[in-house]
């Protein structure tokens, strides 16, 4: 449970950085910012997978990258599901947006496990 609302704290603030960064992206409050960031963790837990699945020779043909598509269309899902998230702009907006909270995630991910664990390690002699 803690690593979900880590992950959804993590995905909040890339969220909020692409509302600074983006033109085409805003966010009316607080309150919708972190129900976007819990809603974006779900449908990355629940239907991701899914469209991962079912795209899966076109990811392999492309070596991966079709992964930021899918990516880029979790992000459209969400905001077209959450009255108060606005997506102007198409495709590439979602998209830059996509490239920002990924970048979040993956810089959370590397700075506190794949796992979502804070750790405290004591060596001792």
């Amino acid at each position: 449970m803690t690593a979900f609302v880590l992950r959804a704290v993590v995905s909040a603030l890339g969220l909020w950085l692409a509302t600074r960064w983006v033109p085409g992206i805003r966010i009316d409050d607080a309150g919708t910012l972190i129900l976007a960031g819990v809603l974006l963790g779900f449908v990355n837990a629940i239907v991701r997978p899914v469209v991962i699945l079912l795209t899966l020779p076109l990811t392999l043909l492309t070596l991966g990258v079709f992964l930021l598509v899918v990516n880029t269309a979790m992000l459209a899902l969400v905001a077209w599901m959450l009255p108060g998230f606005h997506l102007e702009g198409g495709f590439w907006t979602a998209f830059e947006a996509a490239l920002i909270v990924w970048l979040a995630g993956w810089l959370a991910s590397w700075l506190i496990g794949p796992k979502g664990r804070i750790q405290i390690h004591i060596h001792r002699e």
